[in-house]
């Protein structure tokens, strides 16, 4: 797989999504944020999920559309949005091959143990489908903020 950088086009997107509709990336307008996290209902990311659904409507008004995405079934992520009242689309990459695409099914450590897993990343696609900015091994405080002053500088 090649490296993704800032200035490619981002790969497309379709898969299920909270609810059980099927979302396309690209039949959705304006800059998206898509940001991969490893497991819903876990501490790192329920403080993200939340930061985003805070954020939700200054993303908004700049036109853009907050999605996340994790190998969690729909039906978690439905019980996820539920128990956290997050206000954004989760989308279901069950297979991988999403993660693969974007790079962020990776090999991790953890304890001296080695295994699989989604490394926390966040990619911001401009309206045209390229890709403005990425974060890769996000730490979650501040993080929200850095991508909504990215989407603000479009």
């Amino acid at each position: 797989m090649t490296e993704l950088t800032p200035g490619m086009p981002a790969p497309d997107v379709t898969l299920p999504r909270d609810g059980g509709d099927t979302v396309t990336l690209a039949d959705i307008s304006g800059p998206k944020v898509l940001y991969f996290y490893p497991k819903d209902d876990t501490p790192g990311c329920t403080k993200e999920a939340i930061g985003f659904t805070d954020a939700a409507d200054a993303f908004a008004a700049l036109g853009a559309t907050v999605i996340g995405v994790s190998k969690d079934t729909v039906a978690k992520h439905d019980k996820f949005i539920a128990k956290h009242n997050l206000n954004l689309m989760l989308l279901s990459d069950e297979n991988g091959d999403v993660c693969e695409r974007y790079g962020t099914w990776v090999e991790k450590k953890m304890y001296g143990k080695t295994y699989m897993g989604i490394e926390r990343a966040t990619f911001l696609i401009m309206a045209d489908g390229t890709l403005a900015q990425i974060w890769r091994k996000v730490k979650v405080p501040g993080h929200v903020d850095e991508v909504l002053e990215a989407v603000k500088a479009l």
